[in-house]
């Protein structure tokens, strides 16, 4: 179930709130988790009951282990338990996510003919495969308390993390279900509805947007030209951006609405003045998980600036497989490393330079790197640079001002007087609304800073209300979150 459709703001929210706060009155803690956990799987299995399967196997499987490491008290036993546990969870996560690509390039460099599985990739998948391996590792550590069942599947299938996180840890989660009811917390109310508005709106209104001009790009590579393939590389950027912040402003929200408050996971990264800042903003509780479980175990900075920088590169390489199975992802995340590991050999000699350079060059860098995210193959990304050398006559690919001009706040500006201006530049508006978006990543405040310190009054919750209506009434087109795909 998508948070953009309406069998989710129109019934699954409604009955899940209702429910909630209804349990929570009575007193019911294990039943409101209980409830919690059934609508969880609803929302989980609503597309595909067959994903639901997979991710209840999981719960149940790495509740057991972490149960059975607990009864041995000796290192070896406790070590296998464990190793066992880190193996399945990895082993389910390559079976269906990398076990094709890996036959596939078996088949090119071997020359065989091992056939391909065709496995649909479960939703977010990746995601709670991370978060169970955490309290697999943290319990091994001896680094978290005894959870019941009911606690830990909770903990997992919650479904404002489920699908796309953050990815959320243990004793950042549990502790707030067992937190006793007294009244409402009208605070929360007010900023989950302000977060889940403006994510809605980030989602419908502008990622959805820029997501035509996309397709049509890269639909057609070599129609583009070097301004053309400029403008879809940006509007992919800011695709992806608008997209995942989306998703986090309305995951922030809908925890607040539950009085719960998630880890935040995205934090104005366009505002960033270096590639390692970036990444600092950027999907904030996968770095910080690789940095936990795969940095610092590596050594860290610990061991001299050679190893520093080989345990940085590893972590951006592991991002990449982690993000998809294709070359594509991997070259990105070496990309990524490379940059991060040429930021701290060389980045102190820059201090001279303006921050506003610095935000220019990184967006730049993200920019570049994020059109080979979005290729299929590394033979279209590089059709696309490619392209950046064409010159042609200066114009833009005429099917990209075409998707752009069929949206209907732009056929409403023409029947509002503006069809001869239109007729005349069909880029004007395109044109006005990157720069306007584009603005709006480097000087706006973001969602988390927004809700923290706002005024809640009458005319600024009515804006938000109408905000909120205006993204329901433009989702005729439901499109999924792009990163329920990795």
């Amino acid at each position: 179930m998508l948070f953009n459709s309406y069998i989710f703001v129109f019934l699954f929210f409604p009955l899940v709130i209702l429910g909630y706060y209804g349990l929570r009155c009575l007193g019911c803690q294990k039943l409101t988790m209980g409830f919690l956990i059934a609508m969880s799987m609803w929302f989980y299995g609503y597309d595909n009951i067959y994903y639901l399967g997979i991710l209840i196997i999981s719960i149940f499987l790495n509740y057991f282990l972490v149960q059975l490491m607990g009864r041995f008290k000796r290192k070896v036993p406790r070590t296998i338990v464990f190793l066992i546990g880190i193996l399945l969870n990895l082993g389910i996560l390559f079976y269906y996510k990398y076990y094709d690509f890996f036959i596939e390039n078996v088949n090119y460099a071997a020359k065989t003919n091992f056939g391909l599985l065709g496995l649909a990739l479960p939703l977010g998948i990746s995601f709670y495969t991370f978060q169970q391996l955490s309290y697999v590792i943290d319990a091994y550590r001896r680094e978290c308390e005894q959870y019941s069942l009911l606690e830990y599947a909770a903990y997992v299938s919650f479904f404002p993390q489920l699908i796309a996180g953050p990815i959320v840890y243990h004793d950042e989660l549990i502790p707030q279900f067992r937190k006793k009811f007294s009244s409402l917390n009208y605070t929360n109310l007010s900023k989950g509805i302000y977060a889940f508005a403006l994510g809605m709106a980030k989602k419908v209104l502008i990622a959805d947007t820029f997501s035509k001009v996309v397709v049509v790009g890269y639909t057609d590579v070599g129609a583009l030209n070097m301004v053309s393939a400029l403008i879809v590389m940006v509007c992919y950027s800011l695709q992806i951006y608008f997209d995942f912040s989306g998703y986090c402003d309305m995951a922030l929200g809908i925890g607040y609405l539950f009085d719960m408050e998630l880890p935040i996971n995205f934090n104005s990264p366009y505002k960033a003045a270096s590639i390692v800042e970036f990444w600092d903003r950027w999907h904030m509780t996968l770095t910080r998980f690789f940095t936990k479980y795969v940095y610092i175990p590596l050594g860290g900075s610990r061991r001299g600036r050679v190893r520093t920088y080989v345990n940085i590169f590893i972590v951006f390489f592991v991002s990449g497989i982690w993000h998809g199975a294709n070359w594509t992802f991997l070259l990105w995340g070496m990309l990524n490393g490379i940059g991060n590991v040429l930021q701290k050999i060389f980045g102190r000699f820059f201090g001279w330079v303006p921050r506003a350079v610095g935000v220019l060059a990184t967006f730049g860098f993200s920019t570049f790197a994020w059109s080979l995210f979005r290729a299929e193959s590394i033979a279209q990304a590089r059709k696309l640079w490619g392209q950046l050398m064409v010159v042609g006559d200066g114009t833009i690919y005429k099917p990209i001002t075409d998707a752009f001009n069929e949206l209907t706040e732009v056929k409403l500006l023409g029947r509002l007087g503006f069809g001869g201006v239109i007729d005349q530049a069909p880029w004007i508006c395109f044109a006005v609304f990157i720069i306007a978006v584009t603005a709006a990543c480097f000087f706006l405040r973001n969602t988390q800073e927004k809700v923290q310190d706002m005024r809640y009054t009458a005319w600024r919750m009515a804006a938000v209300i109408g905000l909120l209506m205006w993204s329901i009434l433009s989702l005729s087109d439901v499109s999924e979150f792009l990163y329920f795909n990795f």
